[in-house]
C-alpha cells in the first residue's frame, strides 16, 4: 500500500470578497507541481461562496464536473437546457464532452454556500454534454458508505463517463470501515469533511485528504463523529 497525504492547512486558497476558495490540487491561481492530480482525479476545490454571488458563465470540454453542495444552495444553469437549484445533500455532474457553458451562482441572500468542485478526467472524449442531478437525502443512512457516482449508474448513482466511484457517509466515532476498491489499478482519495479518522496510520483531521493505492483494500477507524467522501478513481 501507499498513501500521499494532503493536510488541510496546506492546500493552495484564493480569498476575494465573495469567495474562499481551498485547492486540493494546482487551480487557477495555485500552482503545486507536486499537487496537480492523483490519477484521474484532477480539481477539488472546497468553495465558500458569499450571499447572492458566483460564477458566470464559463467553457468546458472533456472533463467529469461534479458538484456537491454541502450548506447553502447554488443556482445552475448551462446550454443544455439545465436551469436549477442544487441544495445541500444534492449531488450535479456533467459530463462536459463536446463542450458545454454553464454558470453557478449562491442564490440565497443572507447565507453564504460552501460547495464541492470535482473534476475528473474522463474515460471516453468528446461524448456529447449531459448533465444530471440528484437527492441524496433520503439514501444516506448512519455509519454506510452511501454511493454517489459510478460508471454504469447501477443502484441509484450518478453515472460517469469514467471507471470511478464516488461514496459519501457519516460515522459514529469508533467505527471500522473496510473499503475495497473496485479494480486493480484504482486508487481512493479520502477526503475527511468533518471529524476526525485514522488510514493506514495516518491521523487526518477536518479537511484533511489520504490517497490510497497499491493496494486492494484499506481500513478508515473514525476517532469522532465524522463525515467523509471517498473518490475511487483509475490511477492512469
Amino acid at each position: 500500500m501507499k498513501t500521499v497525504f494532503h493536510p488541510a492547512h496546506l492546500r493552495g486558497n484564493n480569498r476575494t470578497e465573495w469567495l474562499n476558495a481551498n485547492f486540493s490540487f494546482s487551480f487557477g491561481p495555485y500552482y503545486n507541481p507536486e499537487r496537480i492530480q492523483f490519477g484521474a482525479l484532477r480539481v477539488l476545490n472546497d468553495d465558500f461562496i458569499g450571499a447572492g454571488k458566483g460564477f458566470g458563465a464559463h467553457p468546458h470540454d472533456n472533463m467529469e464536473i461534479i458538484t456537491i453542495v454541502l450548506q447553502g444552495a447554488l443556482e445552475h444553469k448551462d446550454n443544455l437546457g439545465g436551469d436549477g437549484v442544487i441544495r445541500a445533500g444534492e449531488v450535479q455532474i456533467i459530463t462536459a464532452g463536446t463542450g458545454v457553458m454553464h454558470s453557478e451562482f449562491n442564490p440565497q441572500q443572507n447565507e453564504e454556500t460552501n460547495s464541492l468542485q470535482i473534476w475528473v478526467y474522463p474515460k471516453v472524449l468528446n461524448v456529447p454534454p449531459a448533465y444530471q442531478q440528484k437527492s441524496f437525502t433520503e439514501s444516506f443512512r448512519p455509519n454506510t458508505l452511501t454511493p454517489l457516482l459510478s460508471a454504469d449508474g447501477s443502484n441509484g448513482t450518478l453515472r460517469i463517463n469514467q471507471d470511478a466511484v464516488f461514496a459519501m457517509g457519516e460515522f459514529e466515532a469508533g467505527q471500522s470501515i473496510n473499503y475495497q476498491l473496485q479494480a486493480a489499478g484504482h486508487g481512493a482519495y479520502v477526503f475527511l469533511l468533518e471529524g476526525e479518522a485514522e488510514i493506514a496510520g495516518q491521523m487526518l483531521n477536518k479537511r484533511d485528504a489520504l490517497g490510497v493505492y497499491d493496494t486492494s483494500s484499506f481500513t478508515i477507524i473514525t476517532k469522532a463523529h465524522s463525515r467523509i467522501l471517498v473518490i475511487e478513481v483509475p490511477m492512469l
